[in-house]
């Protein structure tokens, strides 16, 4: 609050350790607002690349117009607009409005810049001013409450609130856990790391027992690599829809479906795969690959996919939007999961018996150790194999959803696509390390692209979590 002629109003920026000399001041208006953001419009332009937690247009402060105290003074208010990492005043969040008074400290977001609310009176010798008090009766109509206790209510005449000293110490300072509340179980991982800690006591118990460490440690490294995809896609599916995913394709793969998958793309189709150390020509080693395991095995592994979506269409809401897939996040989201059951069953029932049987002439020791030699990279490696492919193409089966009039061109598109980023990965891997390496890049890369791009084109953009940074 200030006098329109006797006071100068500004926001002051509180110096960080890169620019502990600057002591930026920026005025207020008793009639236009100030809004302060990264966007080059706002009237406080912060640097996105040091500020990334504050949001484009992230808090207001504008004058309480119609609101004058007797004395003529002035009132300002603070504002946030819907910021992703919130506002804090004086070290409490902002929910809504409230009015400011001198000596104000503004947060954008947890540890974001800090700038304090000053007034300060005008130099003019002719006429001495008095310091202005720190509440001249603002507007109830738009306080609101500091503290969960009601506070009384300053007159003009009444003493300015007592400030803790800055060296003060307080419980919660302290003991952290006593002040943390949800920001403990939503913003420092506490449920994975309470995860991570279930599997380390549950191996712990395993040690002896090679067949469930194994198996411990391959669900544990999938649901790692399958995490780190969720937290990229940004968009909240229940946990039961996505294992029910994994066991789906888990079920199929142990069932007579599977030989019919095996008939129509190895026997039919020209994808028998080759057997033995018969050298074969990279091309006709492409294309058996392309069919024998890239077309079969995507196919599998999007049956969720398909199956997710013509339930969602069957439900009601809530349930049709939780299980069903309507946009490509919720494909990627289906198809990445899928590929973790793919992974894990291939894994343990296929190529870990014959990595043991093959080195077990050297001790049953070697044996295990090869086999979790072996165990460890290609689980870890499904974010750049199986998850891959199986989120590209749910990628394109969720687009199809929002673009329906082209859909079977876009499912062709993901569905050969994919195929032949998974036939590319398994020919060339009888090349080189190299190559394989390269190829497991590219088809990182395709999922991520189409990730980022599956959250641009997402309907429910503004709620997406990975994106609170960029808002």
């Amino acid at each position: 609050m200030t006098g329109t002629d006797r006071y100068t109003t500004f926001l002051r920026l509180l110096p960080t350790g890169d620019n502990a000399g600057e002591q930026a001041r920026y005025p207020l208006s008793t009639t236009e607002s100030v809004v302060l953001g990264r966007d080059p419009h706002c009237n406080v332009v912060l640097d996105p690349l040091v500020h990334r937690a504050v949001s484009r247009r992230h808090a207001e402060v504008k004058p309480i117009l119609g609101f004058e105290s007797p004395a003529g003074n002035c009132f300002w208010q603070l504002c946030d607009l819907a910021s992703a990492n919130g506002t804090f005043l004086n070290g409490e969040r902002l929910k809504d409005c409230q009015v400011l008074q001198p000596g104000d400290r503004i947060i954008l977001g947890q540890g974001g810049p800090t700038f304090v609310f000053e007034c300060q009176p005008k130099v003019n010798p002719a006429q001495p001013v008095t310091p202005v008090p720190a509440s001249s009766n603002p507007p109830t109509a738009t306080r609101r409450k500091r503290t969960a206790a009601s506070t009384p209510r300053l007159s003009a005449t009444s003493p300015p609130p007592r400030r803790r000293e800055p060296d003060a110490i307080s419980l919660t300072q302290l003991f952290p856990i006593l002040s943390t509340g949800r920001q403990l179980t939503h913003k420092a991982y506490l449920l994975p790391g309470g995860i991570t800690v279930g599997f380390v006591v549950l191996m712990f118990a395993a040690v002896g027992n090679p067949l469930v460490f194994n198996l411990l440690l391959a669900a544990y490294l999938a649901g790692a690599a399958y995490y780190f995809v969720y937290e990229l896609c940004g968009k909240r599916k229940p946990w039961w829809i996505l294992a029910g995913a994994a066991l789906v394709t888990l079920l199929l793969l142990v069932s007579p479906a599977l030989t019919l998958f095996v008939f129509v793309f190895r026997q039919v189709l020209p994808g028998e795969l080759p057997t033995g150390d018969t050298p074969v020509a990279f091309p006709i080693l492409l294309i058996k690959m392309f069919f024998g395991a890239g077309l079969m095995e995507e196919l599998l592994k999007a049956v969720p996919v398909f199956a997710a979506y013509f339930l969602g269409t069957q439900l009601r809401s809530p349930y049709r939007e939780r299980i069903g897939v309507w946009e490509p996040l919720d494909g990627i989201l289906l198809g990445s999961a899928s590929a973790v059951g793919f992974t894990l069953l291939e894994t343990m029932a296929q190529y870990l018996p014959e990595v043991y049987k093959a080195t077990l002439s050297s001790g049953e020791g070697a044996a295990q150790l090869a086999s979790l030699q072996l165990l460890i990279p290609r689980v870890l490696g499904s974010v750049a194999g199986h998850m891959a492919y199986s989120g590209y193409f749910g990628y394109f089966i969720g687009l199809s959803v929002l673009r329906s009039r082209r859909r079977w061109l876009i499912l062709g598109i993901g569905y050969l696509s994919a195929s032949g980023l998974h036939a590319l990965w398994n020919t060339v891997g009888s090349i080189s390390p190299v190559f394989l390496a390269l190829v497991g890049l590219l088809s990182y890369a395709f999922l991520a692209a189409a990730i980022l791009k599956a959250r641009e084109l997402s309907p429910t953009r503004s709620q997406n979590f990975a994106t609170r940074f960029y808002k």
